[in-house]
């Protein structure tokens, strides 16, 4: 007994230790992509100057979803379910660490029990920080392309990503292997990354700020966690994905989210551009380049931003297949909070999916309304999404670029951070 009113006096001193410091940072950083470190939910132990802290955290995600397909000019006498992946789902059960030690580097760890197969470690990696300017990570973490998937885990104004980053495009040719999509996603390797003031007397956060991100990853996506490339046959070099982004921002650094209670009196406002190359991928059966531009602002209760991308598939000498093709895509949302705990938003989102080669695109209109449960890590969201299609030449066009994409899908989820 003794022994264990010791050692809980000892966990109230480390506690009477952080809570100073945590002051004393302020702001929220969330560079671990899931909770900020400096984040209110839960706790954090750290020294009184910062040098060292600790930040335990669990994340949930627990959804019901509807999902109504098209019959796709497909006979009833197929027995073809309009209704199809639906039900409850869990998309995230995240334990993990995050913080800082000896002041200067930054770590994070966290496995998600929802995944199977590599998915299952979503992050880890170290962040040798020389100065907020210069940093290198290496390990698994977000590849920096898309303001939208950097957006931290659970932030974000709806609670499924933009379809024309996700889906995979449609191509004239049965290749099970090369179903490639917008979004790069996590993976592993290394990155040169910061965040610099362009301006004097910016050392508060204020004025602008110009952040930039530089790496090389294997290029095989978060499902992967082993050293699996070779040298491209066709440029000989590494067959690794090769990206970068840079942004500027004007009234001081962006925080990653699209919604926080507790951001409803700041103001903030970014825009960039970034762009990758993943030589080989696929199964090394193409070469896929891409290219985003993206504007986000926070402004008091609004949130507003936008994003277009492109990319370029061309396929490697062994394929014997001459052709390129070229896929583009783009969205539009905005939300407002309503009350502190209320936010509604709209999105509009566009894409290309069968290559500006064939006429026709899909446009995919959303709505949200996410409810924040004040002082307890909830936030509860309800969303709907109608995928239409326009322009296409003939009706097995038509059907063929929604093919597993739902007409119309609802969401509604409870989300739990601590």
């Amino acid at each position: 007994m003794h022994l264990l009113s010791r050692c809980f006096r000892l966990f109230l001193l480390l506690l009477s230790l952080s809570m100073p410091s945590f002051a004393q940072r302020g702001g929220i950083d969330m560079e671990n992509g899931v909770l900020g470190i400096a984040d209110n939910r839960g706790f954090t132990l750290q020294s009184r100057d910062s040098s060292f802290v600790f930040k335990p955290y669990l994340f949930v995600q627990s959804r019901g979803s509807f999902n109504y397909y098209d019959d796709e000019g497909l006979d009833k006498a197929y027995n073809q379910d309009n209704v199809a992946n639906s039900g409850f789902a869990i998309p995230y059960a995240i334990i993990g660490f995050t913080g800082t030690t000896f002041g200067h580097l930054d770590y994070n760890l966290c496995v998600n029990a929802a995944a199977t197969g590599g998915n299952v470690l979503q992050q880890a990696w170290v962040d040798y920080r020389l100065r907020p300017s210069a940093r290198f990570r290496v390990g698994k973490f977000k590849t920096p392309f898309a303001h939208a998937f950097l957006t931290t885990l659970g932030e974000t104004l709806f609670p499924v990503l933009p379809t024309s980053l996700t889906a995979p495009v449609i191509m004239p040719y049965s290749l099970n292997a090369v179903t490639p999509s917008v979004a790069t996603g996590f993976d592993v390797g290394v990155q040169f990354h910061g965040i610099a003031p362009l301006c004097r007397h910016t050392d508060k956060g204020n004025g602008w700020h110009m952040g930039y991100e530089i790496g090389v990853w294997n290029g095989s996506g978060s499902g992967v966690n082993t050293a699996q490339k070779t040298f491209s046959d066709d440029w000989h070099f590494p067959s690794l994905l090769y990206g970068g982004r840079i942004i500027f921002m004007p009234w001081g650094k962006m925080p990653a989210t699209q919604g926080n209670p507790r951001l409803l009196n700041r103001r903030h406002l970014s825009f960039g551009i970034s762009g990758s190359l993943n030589v080989e991928s696929e199964n090394e059966s193409t070469n896929d380049a891409r290219l985003a531009a993206e504007f986000a602002m926070l402004h008091g209760r609004w949130y507003v931003a936008a994003e277009g991308y492109w990319m370029h598939v061309g396929f490697t000498e062994r394929q014997k297949i001459d052709e390129t093709f070229d896929y583009w895509g783009a969205y539009a949302q905005v939300g407002y909070f309503c009350t502190p705990s209320l936010q509604v938003g709209m999105r509009y989102d566009f894409m290309d999916r069968n290559g500006t080669g064939n006429d026709g695109f899909l446009n995919m209109p959303a709505a949200v309304v996410n409810y924040h449960v004040r002082h307890c890590g909830l936030k509860l969201s309800a969303m709907y999404q109608y995928t239409a299609r326009y322009g296409h030449a003939t009706q097995m066009d038509r059907d063929n670029d929604d093919l597993g994409l739902a007409m119309h899908s609802g969401f509604l989820q409870l989300q739990y951070s601590f």
